[in-house]
Protein backbone atom coordinates (compact mmCIF):
# COMPACT_ATOMS: atom_id res chain seq x y z
CA UNK A 1 0.00 0.00 0.00
CA UNK A 2 1.25 3.52 -0.74
CA UNK A 3 2.89 5.69 2.05
CA UNK A 4 2.24 9.07 -0.21
CA UNK A 5 0.25 11.58 1.55
CA UNK A 6 -1.66 13.21 -1.00
CA UNK A 7 -1.80 16.96 -0.44
CA UNK A 8 -3.74 17.54 -4.26
CA UNK A 9 -6.73 14.39 -3.79
CA UNK A 10 -8.33 12.55 -1.40
CA UNK A 11 -8.68 9.23 -1.23
CA UNK A 12 -11.75 7.16 0.80
CA UNK A 13 -13.08 3.82 0.60
CA UNK A 14 -16.64 3.20 2.35
CA UNK A 15 -18.54 -0.20 3.62
CA UNK A 16 -19.99 -1.04 0.15
CA UNK A 17 -16.79 -1.14 -1.41
CA UNK A 18 -16.30 2.18 -3.27
CA UNK A 19 -13.36 3.86 -3.73
CA UNK A 20 -13.65 7.93 -4.02
CA UNK A 21 -10.77 9.92 -5.89
CA UNK A 22 -11.57 13.50 -5.08
CA UNK A 23 -9.72 16.17 -6.93
CA UNK A 24 -8.85 18.44 -4.36
CA UNK A 25 -7.46 21.51 -4.78
CA UNK A 26 -10.95 23.96 -5.10
CA UNK A 27 -9.43 26.87 -4.59
CA UNK A 28 -7.50 26.58 -8.03
CA UNK A 29 -11.13 24.70 -10.08
CA UNK A 30 -8.93 21.49 -9.26
CA UNK A 31 -6.11 22.54 -11.62
CA UNK A 32 -3.88 19.75 -12.51
CA UNK A 33 -0.11 20.20 -11.21
CA UNK A 34 2.30 17.90 -11.99
CA UNK A 35 2.46 16.93 -8.30
CA UNK A 36 -1.50 16.05 -8.74
CA UNK A 37 0.03 13.66 -11.80
CA UNK A 38 2.19 11.90 -9.20
CA UNK A 39 -0.89 11.62 -6.75
CA UNK A 40 -3.10 10.39 -9.30
CA UNK A 41 -0.77 7.75 -10.35
CA UNK A 42 -0.21 6.63 -6.90
CA UNK A 43 -3.33 6.75 -6.25
CA UNK A 44 -4.88 4.60 -8.95
CA UNK A 45 -1.93 2.08 -7.93
CA UNK A 46 -3.05 1.97 -4.61
CA UNK A 47 -6.61 1.22 -5.56
CA UNK A 48 -5.83 -1.41 -7.48
CA UNK A 49 -4.19 -3.50 -4.81
CA UNK A 50 -6.63 -2.45 -2.69
CA UNK A 51 -9.06 -5.36 -2.24
CA UNK A 52 -11.40 -3.39 0.17
CA UNK A 53 -12.17 -1.38 -2.96
CA UNK A 54 -14.36 -2.98 -5.20
CA UNK A 55 -15.17 0.49 -7.78
CA UNK A 56 -13.21 3.93 -8.27
CA UNK A 57 -15.57 6.93 -8.47
CA UNK A 58 -13.24 10.18 -9.24
CA UNK A 59 -15.06 13.68 -8.78
CA UNK A 60 -14.17 17.03 -7.70
CA UNK A 61 -14.05 19.53 -4.73
CA UNK A 62 -15.78 22.73 -5.18
CA UNK A 63 -17.73 23.55 -8.45
CA UNK A 64 -15.37 22.26 -11.05
CA UNK A 65 -13.90 18.72 -12.09
CA UNK A 66 -10.70 19.64 -13.20
CA UNK A 67 -9.98 23.00 -15.42
CA UNK A 68 -7.19 22.13 -16.70
CA UNK A 69 -3.39 22.56 -16.52
CA UNK A 70 -2.59 24.91 -13.79
CA UNK A 71 -1.02 27.77 -16.42
CA UNK A 72 -0.06 29.84 -13.51
CA UNK A 73 2.92 27.17 -12.30
CA UNK A 74 6.67 28.34 -12.63
CA UNK A 75 8.58 27.40 -15.89
CA UNK A 76 7.28 25.08 -18.21
CA UNK A 77 3.88 24.18 -17.09
CA UNK A 78 3.17 21.18 -18.46
CA UNK A 79 6.33 20.04 -16.80
CA UNK A 80 8.64 19.57 -19.87
CA UNK A 81 12.42 19.83 -20.09
CA UNK A 82 12.71 22.07 -23.18
CA UNK A 83 16.52 21.35 -23.37
CA UNK A 84 15.83 17.49 -23.94
CA UNK A 85 15.22 16.22 -27.04
CA UNK A 86 13.56 12.82 -27.83
CA UNK A 87 11.62 10.65 -30.29
CA UNK A 88 8.64 8.77 -30.07
CA UNK A 89 11.32 5.69 -31.17
CA UNK A 90 13.07 7.14 -28.03
CA UNK A 91 9.99 6.89 -25.67
CA UNK A 92 9.28 3.43 -26.74
CA UNK A 93 12.50 1.97 -26.47
CA UNK A 94 13.42 4.05 -22.97
CA UNK A 95 9.82 4.86 -21.43
CA UNK A 96 12.02 4.19 -17.95
CA UNK A 97 14.94 6.69 -18.47
CA UNK A 98 14.78 9.31 -15.45
CA UNK A 99 15.68 11.66 -18.42
CA UNK A 100 12.47 10.33 -21.08
CA UNK A 101 9.93 9.64 -17.76
CA UNK A 102 10.20 13.26 -16.17
CA UNK A 103 11.31 15.40 -18.62
CA UNK A 104 9.95 14.35 -21.91
CA UNK A 105 6.35 12.30 -21.51
CA UNK A 106 3.25 13.93 -20.66
CA UNK A 107 1.89 14.26 -17.45
CA UNK A 108 -1.63 13.75 -18.72
CA UNK A 109 -0.65 10.76 -20.62
CA UNK A 110 1.57 9.07 -17.21
CA UNK A 111 -2.10 9.41 -15.51
CA UNK A 112 -4.64 7.78 -18.22
CA UNK A 113 -2.18 4.85 -18.43
CA UNK A 114 -2.08 4.34 -14.62
CA UNK A 115 -5.77 4.68 -14.98
CA UNK A 116 -5.73 1.66 -17.80
CA UNK A 117 -4.04 -0.20 -15.97
CA UNK A 118 -5.96 -0.08 -13.11
CA UNK A 119 -8.20 -3.53 -12.05
CA UNK A 120 -11.34 -1.82 -10.59
CA UNK A 121 -14.21 -0.33 -12.59
CA UNK A 122 -13.58 3.34 -12.94
CA UNK A 123 -16.25 6.41 -13.04
CA UNK A 124 -16.35 9.78 -13.80
CA UNK A 125 -18.27 12.01 -11.87
CA UNK A 126 -18.04 15.52 -13.54
CA UNK A 127 -19.69 17.61 -11.39
CA UNK A 128 -18.96 21.36 -13.12
CA UNK A 129 -16.13 22.68 -15.53
CA UNK A 130 -13.58 20.25 -17.19
CA UNK A 131 -11.80 21.29 -19.71
CA UNK A 132 -7.93 20.23 -21.31
CA UNK A 133 -6.55 17.42 -19.04
CA UNK A 134 -9.99 17.56 -16.93
CA UNK A 135 -11.83 16.31 -20.22
CA UNK A 136 -8.96 14.30 -21.40
CA UNK A 137 -8.44 12.41 -18.36
CA UNK A 138 -12.13 11.00 -18.36
CA UNK A 139 -11.81 9.22 -21.56
CA UNK A 140 -9.69 6.48 -19.90
CA UNK A 141 -12.59 5.78 -17.26
CA UNK A 142 -15.05 2.99 -18.16
CA UNK A 143 -18.28 5.74 -17.56
CA UNK A 144 -18.67 9.21 -17.52
CA UNK A 145 -21.52 11.10 -15.74
CA UNK A 146 -21.82 14.75 -15.39
CA UNK A 147 -23.54 17.15 -13.76
CA UNK A 148 -25.61 19.87 -15.84
CA UNK A 149 -23.41 22.35 -14.82
CA UNK A 150 -20.65 20.56 -16.34
CA UNK A 151 -19.08 22.43 -19.52
CA UNK A 152 -16.62 20.33 -21.01
CA UNK A 153 -13.77 21.48 -23.38
CA UNK A 154 -10.85 19.98 -25.50
CA UNK A 155 -9.39 23.15 -25.84
CA UNK A 156 -5.70 22.56 -26.54
CA UNK A 157 -6.34 24.46 -30.17
CA UNK A 158 -6.98 27.40 -28.38
CA UNK A 159 -3.25 27.20 -26.64
CA UNK A 160 -1.54 26.44 -29.46
CA UNK A 161 -0.76 22.79 -28.12
CA UNK A 162 -1.78 19.15 -29.33
CA UNK A 163 -4.01 16.68 -27.48
CA UNK A 164 -2.99 14.74 -24.82
CA UNK A 165 -3.06 12.31 -21.97
CA UNK A 166 -3.01 9.27 -24.76
CA UNK A 167 -6.73 10.95 -25.78
CA UNK A 168 -6.10 10.74 -29.47
CA UNK A 169 -6.63 6.88 -28.74
CA UNK A 170 -9.25 7.00 -25.76
CA UNK A 171 -11.61 10.20 -27.25
CA UNK A 172 -11.95 8.33 -30.92
CA UNK A 173 -13.00 4.72 -29.11
CA UNK A 174 -15.59 6.96 -26.85
CA UNK A 175 -17.06 9.26 -29.65
CA UNK A 176 -15.60 8.24 -33.18
CA UNK A 177 -12.77 9.67 -35.38
CA UNK A 178 -15.64 12.12 -36.88
CA UNK A 179 -16.64 13.57 -33.43
CA UNK A 180 -13.17 13.42 -31.55
CA UNK A 181 -11.62 15.09 -34.52
CA UNK A 182 -14.81 18.02 -34.04
CA UNK A 183 -14.07 18.10 -30.00
CA UNK A 184 -9.74 18.99 -30.89
CA UNK A 185 -10.03 20.97 -33.83
CA UNK A 186 -12.83 23.53 -32.41
CA UNK A 187 -11.75 23.74 -28.92
CA UNK A 188 -15.49 24.52 -28.27
CA UNK A 189 -16.22 24.12 -24.51
CA UNK A 190 -19.96 21.83 -24.47
CA UNK A 191 -22.87 22.11 -22.22
CA UNK A 192 -23.55 18.39 -20.58
CA UNK A 193 -26.46 17.57 -22.65
CA UNK A 194 -24.39 18.60 -26.01
CA UNK A 195 -21.81 15.95 -24.88
CA UNK A 196 -24.21 13.51 -24.18
CA UNK A 197 -25.72 13.56 -27.56
CA UNK A 198 -22.31 12.36 -29.14
CA UNK A 199 -21.46 9.80 -26.53
CA UNK A 200 -19.18 11.07 -24.23
CA UNK A 201 -21.50 11.05 -20.96
CA UNK A 202 -23.45 8.05 -20.32
CA UNK A 203 -26.10 10.23 -18.38
CA UNK A 204 -26.33 13.85 -17.16
CA UNK A 205 -27.78 14.80 -13.18
CA UNK A 206 -28.67 17.67 -11.27
CA UNK A 207 -26.27 18.60 -9.22
CA UNK A 208 -27.49 17.09 -6.09
CA UNK A 209 -27.88 13.72 -7.99
CA UNK A 210 -24.82 13.28 -9.59
CA UNK A 211 -22.89 11.35 -6.88
CA UNK A 212 -26.05 9.27 -5.52
CA UNK A 213 -26.63 8.00 -9.54
CA UNK A 214 -22.82 7.43 -9.94
CA UNK A 215 -22.83 5.29 -6.40
CA UNK A 216 -26.19 3.47 -8.11
CA UNK A 217 -24.04 2.66 -10.61
CA UNK A 218 -20.95 1.09 -8.94
CA UNK A 219 -22.58 -0.78 -6.92
CA UNK A 220 -24.59 -2.44 -9.77
CA UNK A 221 -21.29 -3.08 -11.33
CA UNK A 222 -19.61 -4.85 -8.53
CA UNK A 223 -22.16 -6.15 -6.01
CA UNK A 224 -21.98 -10.29 -6.34
CA UNK A 225 -19.07 -10.36 -8.43
CA UNK A 226 -16.03 -11.94 -8.87
CA UNK A 227 -13.31 -8.83 -8.65
CA UNK A 228 -10.94 -11.45 -10.43
CA UNK A 229 -13.30 -11.71 -13.49
CA UNK A 230 -14.11 -8.42 -13.29
CA UNK A 231 -10.07 -7.14 -13.21
CA UNK A 232 -9.79 -9.47 -16.57
CA UNK A 233 -13.02 -8.37 -18.33
CA UNK A 234 -11.89 -4.58 -17.83
CA UNK A 235 -8.31 -5.69 -19.47
CA UNK A 236 -9.30 -7.52 -21.75
CA UNK A 237 -12.01 -5.29 -23.33
CA UNK A 238 -9.93 -2.67 -23.70
CA UNK A 239 -7.03 -4.84 -25.00
CA UNK A 240 -8.98 -6.80 -27.46
CA UNK A 241 -10.80 -4.02 -28.90
CA UNK A 242 -7.45 -2.74 -30.44
CA UNK A 243 -6.43 -6.18 -31.57
CA UNK A 244 -5.68 -6.62 -35.39
CA UNK A 245 -7.69 -9.34 -35.42
CA UNK A 246 -10.27 -11.29 -33.00
CA UNK A 247 -7.66 -14.56 -32.84
CA UNK A 248 -5.93 -12.41 -30.61
CA UNK A 249 -9.01 -11.77 -28.02
CA UNK A 250 -9.69 -15.38 -28.76
CA UNK A 251 -5.75 -16.59 -27.37
CA UNK A 252 -6.70 -14.47 -24.08
CA UNK A 253 -9.68 -15.17 -23.42
CA UNK A 254 -8.91 -19.04 -23.54
CA UNK A 255 -6.41 -18.19 -20.44
CA UNK A 256 -8.78 -16.23 -18.62
CA UNK A 257 -11.66 -18.59 -18.86
CA UNK A 258 -9.18 -21.46 -18.03
CA UNK A 259 -7.93 -19.26 -15.03
CA UNK A 260 -11.26 -18.17 -13.67
CA UNK A 261 -12.85 -21.48 -14.01
CA UNK A 262 -10.24 -22.78 -11.73
CA UNK A 263 -11.00 -20.22 -9.28
CA UNK A 264 -14.36 -18.13 -8.82
CA UNK A 265 -15.92 -19.85 -11.67
CA UNK A 266 -16.25 -23.40 -9.47
CA UNK A 267 -18.11 -20.88 -6.67
CA UNK A 268 -20.10 -19.22 -8.92
CA UNK A 269 -21.10 -22.44 -10.61
CA UNK A 270 -21.59 -24.21 -7.15
CA UNK A 271 -23.91 -20.76 -6.05
CA UNK A 272 -25.79 -21.82 -9.32
CA UNK A 273 -26.87 -24.91 -9.34
CA UNK A 274 -27.68 -24.53 -5.40
CA UNK A 275 -29.62 -21.07 -5.78
CA UNK A 276 -27.70 -18.94 -2.94
CA UNK A 277 -25.57 -15.87 -3.96
CA UNK A 278 -22.10 -16.64 -4.28
CA UNK A 279 -18.87 -15.61 -1.97
CA UNK A 280 -16.20 -14.77 -4.03
CA UNK A 281 -13.30 -15.26 -2.34
CA UNK A 282 -10.75 -14.21 -5.31
CA UNK A 283 -9.13 -10.87 -5.27
CA UNK A 284 -7.97 -8.19 -7.98
CA UNK A 285 -4.56 -7.83 -6.00
CA UNK A 286 -3.53 -11.85 -7.01
CA UNK A 287 -4.28 -11.77 -10.21
CA UNK A 288 -2.95 -14.98 -12.38
CA UNK A 289 0.68 -15.01 -13.09
CA UNK A 290 -0.50 -14.06 -17.16
CA UNK A 291 -2.11 -11.12 -16.29
CA UNK A 292 -1.31 -8.46 -17.58
CA UNK A 293 -0.28 -10.29 -20.47
CA UNK A 294 0.96 -7.18 -22.53
CA UNK A 295 4.55 -6.80 -21.70
CA UNK A 296 4.06 -2.36 -21.86
CA UNK A 297 1.64 -2.56 -19.06
CA UNK A 298 4.49 -3.11 -17.05
CA UNK A 299 5.86 0.05 -17.49
CA UNK A 300 5.18 2.10 -14.42
CA UNK A 301 3.81 5.39 -15.85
Amino acid sequence: MSGMTYETLTYEVDGDGIATITLDRPEAMNAFTVRMHEELIDVFGRVSVDDDAKVVIVTGAGRAFCAGMDLSSEGNVFGIDEERTATPADIRERPLDPELLDGIRDTGGKVTLAIFRCTKPVIAAINGPAVGIGATMPCAMDFRLASTKARIGFVFGRLGIVPEAASSWFLPRVVGVESALELFYTAEIRTAEQMQEIGYLRSVHEPEDLLPAARELALRLVAGRSPVATALTRWMVYRNSAATHPFDAHAVESIAMQQTSMGDGKEGVAAFLEKRDPEFTGKASELPAFAPWDERDEIVP
